[in-house]
């Protein structure tokens, strides 16, 4: 019975490792999205705005 109660706290102990490691990146993820979304969406709009000058509208 001890062997099987060790084996269920080790599969415990990595489903809980993935969980953090997951969160943690998540985490980082958001912290990159906040720093650099501003500068990106305004790149995307300076494109944007490039494409529709430069394309002809009939």
């Amino acid at each position: 019975m001890r062997i099987f109660n060790r084996e269920n706290k080790q599969k415990g102990q990595g489903v809980m490792e993935y969980v953090i490691i997951s969160a943690l990146i998540g985490i980082i993820c958001l912290g990159a999205v906040k720093q650099f979304g501003g500068v990106i969406q305004n790149r995307m709009e300076y494109m944007r705005s490039q494409v529709v000058s430069t394309i002809p509208m009939r």
